[in-house]
């Protein structure tokens, strides 16, 4: 099941005994898990029937003793293991899963792993508890997740706005999920997301930020480039030359593929490439003409070589700035 129809479920009191989470995405186990932890029981029931376990704490006796428990003054028992992947003996609760206890509701958190599907274990799981199994989205899944969750808000996006809260926020679903809601709290419904409110409420600067440093390197403009990477070297705590590194590989990335595939159409090149929106693609576009591919191979060697020089490889205590505008000398030189 997905993660939106096992809250619609339990929203609708249909509770199973047994809810096994898992996968390389953390954000949907938590939705999922943090409901039943505080929707399920009230607070008077928590306190006697409401149970959270860690996986490297415990064994599976444990998790089994408190799950035959029966309830006090409530239908029902909520036992939560957290960090089930560190359940050695997880394989020995096939056993209760097999019988569990209807009075009883277990979640497993098995967080970044998922269960090996040829355990009997896994085939008992299939069979009597609901499974999730999450995924990580891909670069060009992004925007259509923001899209869908600024919907779920009652507000619009534009195009560059979903283009720089993909890029400065990336993949990580709750980071998105938050900024969103707070934008929520300060727009009226139906409202449009811009790029500037993006730049005002999410703490991207409007001149000094990763994307105006891809755009500056794609355009070959030295003088803003280096503007934005003195910024940059001023403030490493909230640009982190890990960060800019990777941003940079995947654009200068992106530009290699715009140069092999150049006879497609914007729309189908922007898909293929994993660019938020076709809107952008005349900046690669332009990008892929001012570096040839020679220059853009030695960019991407430069650039991993930059990024072991950043975690200490063959330079101690790195100037993390200086790094930043050696990188950027070279991009362009």
């Amino acid at each position: 099941m997905e993660a939106d129809q096992i809250i619609l479920e339990l929203k609708a009191q249909k509770y199973k005994p047994v809810y096994f989470l898992s996968g390389e995405e953390p954000y949907f186990i938590d939705l999922v898990s943090d409901f039943i932890e505080e929707k399920v029981l009230d607070e008077g029931e928590k306190a006697f029937n409401q149970v959270v376990l860690y996986g490297k704490e415990i064994d599976f006796k444990t998790v089994i003793d408190n799950a035959r428990q029966f309830p006090m003054m409530s239908r029902y028992r909520v036992i939560i293991i957290k960090e089930a992947q560190e359940l050695k003996t997880i394989n020995n609760l096939q056993s209760y899963i097999d019988n569990p206890s209807p009075q009883t509701i277990l979640v497993i958190n098995y967080k970044y792993k998922t269960i090996d599907k040829r355990t009997a274990l896994a085939k008992s799981l299939k069979n009597k508890a609901v499974v999730l199994e999450t995924k990580k989205l891909y670069d060009n899944q992004l925007p259509g997740y923001i899209e869908q969750t600024v919907k779920q808000n009652g507000l619009k996006i534009d195009y560059k706005a979903t283009a720089l809260l993909a890029e400065f926020v990336g993949s990580d679903l709750s980071s998105i999920n938050n900024e969103i809601s707070k934008l929520a709290l300060r727009l009226e419904k139906n409202e449009t997301i811009s790029a500037q409110l993006i730049q005002d409420y999410v703490g991207i600067s409007k001149d000094y930020n990763i994307f105006e440093l891809q755009n500056a390197l794609g355009k070959k403009d030295g003088a803003t480039a280096f503007r934005i990477v003195n910024y940059f070297a001023s403030n490493e705590k909230k640009n982190p030359l890990i960060v800019s590194i990777n941003s940079l590989f995947g654009f200068f990335t992106k530009i290699w593929l715009t140069q092999s595939m150049a006879s497609m159409d914007d729309r189908s090149l922007a898909n293929k490439i994993g660019v938020y929106s076709s809107f952008f693609m005349k900046d690669y576009r332009l990008a892929a003409k001012n570096y040839p591919p020679q220059k853009i191979k030695e960019i991407l060697l430069t650039l991993q070589e930059y990024d072991g020089y950043s975690k200490g490889v063959d330079r101690r205590n790195p100037d993390q700035g200086e790094l930043l505008k050696e990188l950027v000398f070279k991009i362009l030189n």
